[in-house]
Formats: structure tokens, C-alpha cells, sequence
């Protein structure tokens, strides 16, 4: 267990399951090559992306992540204000520092949905820079690299995350630090991420992320969590008919909202958290 990744009571044999539909095997092949094929090529697009205007390539990108969520088969559903415009064609008003979008944390499908919404800049672990191709990609689309097993590297990297919000990037962080299918608290947010926040004067965007069957139950099939391989989950999503990612943009929690770090994570868990908070308790098991 380190600062960044906590340790989390979910397990894919307890939570990562599929009780709905099925999608046959030669289907299946075919969605998991369609989303694997599009990630790539949306890697790989990188470098020509970074040359477009800020509108552009905002909106190149949503339309990527979407088209990489649909090709695994999975529908989505965003709502909320700043969602509704987004998906009129009408781009989110960035803040004039940034702006710092926090969201729960459940599955790899995690990355692209929330950039349907809000193309940014991710925070990712240092390892990820090491990998072939897509590690110097990360790197080349403004990836924000952090060393989670050395607590010497936090203030590093809270003024690395502070300087990118003050010079106007969006960035979007998963404070909860490890992937929860919604068992117990759900993981705590981390409070590093908003000190820079707070160091930076920028604005909060919480985000809420779930996902359902067709039947409108949490959906197990898409929570990656523990020690689950990649490629377990992704034959587990493609192989789940009726999955739908929603994504729920609340509002927007101002620069100087809140007194210190502490209160200013709080506000974000306890607004990213009010909808299961208000259900039955297996009800958010996934």
C-alpha cells in the first residue's frame, strides 16, 4: 500500500461479475478488436492532434473516447449541465486557471468516459512511462507522471499538478487512488490533489461514474479491481450485453470554495458519493 494506491476490499471473484445477457464468443472477438484498434490508432494520432486549436482537438478527442467506449460495447450516458452542452455541440467554459476534475474510480473504461465529456491531461503512474509505444505517447500528450511508492515524491508532485492547473490545463485524477466496485466507503479521496487545487486556484469538477446492465443493476462486468489481468476485464466487458458507463457531471466546486484541503476533498467524495449514499446497501455492491 503507498499514498497513491490504497488498498481497496474488492476482488474480481467477489465483485467483477456479469448476472445479465451474454454476447456470444465471435461477437465479443469483434468488439474487443474494434476498441483495442481504436484505442491504438488514437494513440498513435497523438502527435498530429497536439498541432489542432484547443476547440478542435477538445473535440476530436470526445469523439474518440466515445467511439473507443461504444466499440467495447458499452453504451453511454452522461447528464448533468455541462454534459447536456457538451452534447449539443457547445464546448464546457474552461476556468482561466484550469480546472481539477476528480471522479470515482471502477474500471479501466474510466479514462475514456470521462474524456467524452472533459478532454484533459491524466494523472498516471511513473511505470506507464516505461512502456513501449504508448509510454512515450502518455508521455507526448501531457501526462502527468507520479512515483506512488515514494512518499518523498508527493510534494514533487502536487507542485507538478499545481503548475499544470495554474497554467490553464485541465487534469483529471482519481483521488480515490485504486479502483472500488462500490464495496464499503468506496475509498476515501486522497487529499494531495486538491492542495494543488487550492496552491493553484483552480476550480473542482466532481464526476460521478457508474455502470448498469440493461436490467438498470450495478454492473459488476465492468469493475477492474485487485489483482484482475487487463485482459480478463476486457473479455469480461465485451462478453456483458446491455453494459451502459454513466457519467454524471456535478457542479463545480470555485477556487477558494473551501478552507483547506481536507474540507475541499470532503466536499468533492460527499458530492461524488450523494447518490449511493441515499441507496440500499446492495445496491452499490457490484
Amino acid at each position: 500500500m503507498s499514498v497513491w494506491l490504497p488498498s481497496a476490499p474488492c476482488t474480481p471473484r467477489a465483485c467483477a461479475g456479469h448476472r445479465g445477457a451474454r454476447r456470444a464468443p465471435l461477437p465479443a472477438a469483434v468488439l474487443l478488436t474494434a476498441g483495442c484498434t481504436l484505442t491504438l490508432l488514437g494513440a498513435v494520432c497523438v502527435p498530429a492532434v497536439l498541432l489542432l486549436g484547443p476547440a478542435l482537438r477538445d473535440r476530436l478527442i470526445r469523439g474518440w473516447a466515445y467511439a473507443v467506449v461504444r466499440a467495447f460495447g458499452v453504451r453511454v450516458r452522461a447528464t448533468g449541465p455541462t454534459a447536456d452542452a457538451v452534447r449539443h455541440g457547445a464546448d464546457p467554459v474552461r476556468a482561466p486557471v484550469g480546472e481539477l476534475v476528480v471522479a470515482n474510480h471502477v474500471s479501466w473504461l474510466d479514462i475514456p468516459l470521462v474524456a467524452t465529456v472533459f478532454p484533459a491531461r491524466m494523472l498516471a503512474k511513473s511505470e506507464i512511462r516505461t512502456w513501449p509505444l504508448l509510454g512515450p505517447l502518455a508521455a507526448l500528450g501531457g501526462t502527468l507522471f507520479i512515483e506512488r511508492d515514494r512518499l518523498r515524491a508527493l510534494p514533487g508532485a502536487v507542485r507538478a499538478l499545481a503548475g499544470a492547473l495554474a497554467s490553464g490545463s485541465r487534469v483529471a485524477v482519481f483521488p480515490q487512488g485504486s479502483t472500488w466496485c462500490g464495496r464499503g466507503d468506496g475509498g476515501r479521496f486522497r487529499h494531495a490533489a486538491f492542495q494543488a487545487a487550492m496552491d493553484a486556484g483552480a476550480a473542482v469538477r466532481p464526476v460521478r461514474i457508474r455502470y448498469r446492465t440493461a436490467e438498470q443493476r450495478p454492473a459488476g462486468a465492468a469493475a477492474f479491481v485487485g489483482e484482475d489481468p487487463l485482459a480478463a476485464s476486457l473479455w469480461r466487458v465485451v462478453t456483458a450485453a446491455g453494459l451502459t458507463a454513466e457519467i454524471r457531471v456535478l457542479p463545480l466546486i470555485p477556487a477558494g470554495g473551501e478552507p483547506d484541503r481536507r474540507a475541499l476533498a470532503r466536499a468533492a467524495q460527499s458530492a461524488v458519493a450523494s447518490d449511493s449514499a441515499n441507496r440500499p446497501p446492495e445496491s452499490v455492491h457490484h
